[in-house]
């Protein structure tokens, strides 16, 4: 299986705080931005998006969803954002590691 990193979006609607709370936590560990409250955007590769994916469905409920989204590079250039905005910086690989 290739190791090339994939453009994904990750957004979910979750009912249970506890839950909710648990993928959003599994989303910042795979290394995902926090673009929304319920949005997170980042480059992982399709072991991490199965990953992340069975972590999900274990832990989500019947009112829950979670959807992953692969995006290709030319397409993100095409998002129109109305508002506050997040550092695209951090998605396009224009900065590699992040300090805090």
């Amino acid at each position: 299986m290739s190791s090339k990193e994939i453009l994904v979006w990750v957004i979910y609607d979750i009912v249970d705080d506890k839950v909710r709370n648990n993928i959003s936590k599994a989303c910042k560990n795979k290394g995902l931005q926090r673009v929304q409250k319920s949005a997170f955007l980042g480059r992982l590769n399709r072991n991490q998006i199965d990953e992340l994916k069975i972590y999900c469905e274990d832990k989500i409920q019947n009112d829950d969803s979670v959807y992953i989204f692969p995006m290709c590079d030319e397409d993100f250039k095409k998002v129109k954002l109305i508002g506050k905005g997040f550092d695209r910086k951090l998605i396009n690989d224009e900065l590699k590691t992040l300090v805090f």
